[in-house]
């Protein structure tokens, strides 16, 4: 779960570089957009690129789900009998909400990818179409139901993300001290705060009008 963990934090930090191109200009952003379908033309087929990283994405999330549901059934299973007195000493609310925040995630990350990548759903109704992936973005977060949404979102990947990186730096056995164990928490919510933060930025910057 922690190997699977950071190479979904390193894959939202390329994917939060690219959505950044919005703030640039709409060539700039379609450009990107073009250059991910044909990376590696011609030793690689047009999309190919994509559709490696995809794969390894889909199989990485089946083992990351499989990993969740493994350690929460072990939990739930670890005592036969409840305690009388329940402390929950040193959690965070990262922590505790870090199993229903991730079902929002992925309920989330499904429709995410109905909209922009696989149906191309065009929210705002002004006739967008994956041809123009500037185009789709920007008219779909000018939509503010959609962005209220994108930013609920984001407000669960944060919580999630933080206590993720954390426990996957105690996991990997980088926390031996109080002093590591401090520093893995802040570089959690300082991950977290970059990625959020890089994603935030181009929705709320498009629905105020500043990118048109």
């Amino acid at each position: 779960m922690a190997g699977t963990g950071l190479l979904f934090a390193l894959f939202v930090l390329a994917h939060m570089y690219g959505n950044l191109k919005l703030l640039v200009s709409e060539q700039a952003y379609n450009t990107y957009a073009e250059h991910l379908r044909t990376f590696g033309v011609p030793m690689l087929p047009n999309s190919g690129l994509l559709w490696i990283l995809r794969a390894v994405l889909i199989v990485a999330l089946i083992v990351h789900v499989y990993a969740a549901v493994t350690l929460w059934a072990r939990a739930s299973g670890a005592r036969s009998v409840r305690y009388a007195v329940k402390k929950a000493v040193a959690q965070s609310a990262s922590s505790k909400t870090m199993r229903w925040g991730g079902v929002f995630i992925l309920v989330f990350l499904v429709w995410h990818l109905l909209e922009f990548t696989i149906v191309k759903i065009d929210v705002s109704g002004k006739g967008a179409t994956g041809n123009n992936p500037y185009r789709l973005v920007v008219d779909s977060f000018q939509t503010p139901w959609l962005t209220l949404i994108y930013v609920l979102a984001m407000l669960a990947l944060y919580m999630h993300l933080a206590h993720g990186v954390f426990s996957a730096q105690q996991t990997l056995g980088w926390t031996s001290s109080a002093r590591t164990y401090r520093q893995a928490q802040i570089i959690g919510h300082v991950v977290a705060g970059i990625v959020v933060l890089g994603f935030l930025i181009p929705p709320l910057a498009i629905l105020v009008g500043l990118v048109k």
